[in-house]
């Protein structure tokens, strides 16, 4: 398996392994790659005999803490072929764009039995607010990275593209 950088080249093979593996919400996840890529996100796919089995994006957002707006990550979207699953493909691309970004913080929404595995916490545990009550409070997740400071928290905010899509609140 190769992690790379997503390439121009590689955004028909994204949007059809968001298609797959979002099921019912496939074109919504799809979309809402497409329409973050113009925010210049870490983008990741895992490739394996030259095919794209798995993508990831890391894309800026906001952190409303007392003192003032912090750029944080939020790792959206994540997913792998259903024949690519329990191979190590979404920890691999979870783990690269973890080394890859430079934000002190990285949120998402997700399976908490899944992301603890990977270094993720309840947000809330850590005093962040979730940017929706549509997220379950257990699926809203950070993980604390370098340049994290103790002031750091608050609620997290959501770039306009989640909005517009309405793309908050799905698993």
């Amino acid at each position: 398996m190769l992690i790379r950088p997503e390439e121009p080249r590689d955004h028909d093979a994204v949007r059809d392994v968001h298609l797959a593996a979002f099921g019912d919400h496939g074109a919504k996840v799809a979309d809402l790659a497409d329409a973050l890529r113009a925010g210049n996100p870490v983008s990741l796919v895992a490739e394996v005999d030259g095919a794209v089995v798995g993508h990831v994006m890391v894309g800026r957002n906001l952190l409303d803490a007392p003192p003032r707006l912090v750029d944080v990550g939020v790792l959206s979207p994540l997913g792998v072929l259903a024949q690519h699953q329990r191979r190590g493909v979404g920890k691999a691309l979870v783990a690269a764009a973890i080394e890859a970004t430079t934000f002190p913080a990285l949120f998402l929404e997700g399976d908490p039995r899944y992301y603890s595995r990977l270094g993720f916490r309840a947000g809330a545990d850590l005093g962040f607010r979730r940017p929706s009550l549509r997220i379950p409070p257990a699926a809203f997740q950070v993980v604390l990275l370098d340049g994290h400071e103790e002031w750091m928290t608050g609620t997290l905010v959501y770039d306009a593209v989640f909005w517009r899509l309405d793309a908050v609140g799905l698993r």
